[in-house]
C-alpha cells in the first residue's frame, strides 16, 4: 500500500484532491452513467499506474469511479445538488470552519 490515501483510508482530503473533486463534478454535471463510465475510462487511461501517480489523479479517478457507481441505477443525469456524499462533504467543511 502506498503512503498516499487519496483513494484507501478515510481521511482529511488534501487541497489537490478536493480540487480534482471539484473538477470532477463539474465536468460530470449533466451526464448520464454511460457518459461518467466513458469519462471514468478515460481518466483511467490518462492516469496509467495509479499507484506512481500524484494524489490528484488518484482522487480524479476515484471521484469519476464514485460517480459512475453512483448513476448505475439512477437513470437520471448527475446532480451534485443530489449527490448525498457531496452534500455531507459540504456540510462537514461548514461545522469544521464553524468550529473555534
Amino acid at each position: 500500500m502506498t503512503q498516499d490515501t487519496a483513494t484507501n483510508e478515510p481521511h482529511e482530503p488534501t487541497p489537490e484532491e478536493r480540487a480534482a473533486r471539484d473538477r470532477v463534478r463539474r465536468r460530470a454535471e449533466g451526464m448520464t452513467h454511460h457518459q461518467t463510465a466513458d469519462a471514468l475510462e478515460a481518466a483511467e487511461e490518462a492516469a496509467g499506474d495509479l499507484d506512481t501517480v500524484d494524489t490528484g489523479t488518484r482522487a480524479e479517478v476515484a471521484e469519476w469511479r464514485r460517480i459512475t457507481d453512483l448513476l448505475f441505477d439512477h437513470g437520471g443525469p448527475y446532480a451534485p445538488e443530489t449527490d448525498a456524499f457531496v452534500q455531507g462533504q459540504l456540510t462537514a467543511r461548514k461545522n469544521h470552519r464553524d468550529t473555534p
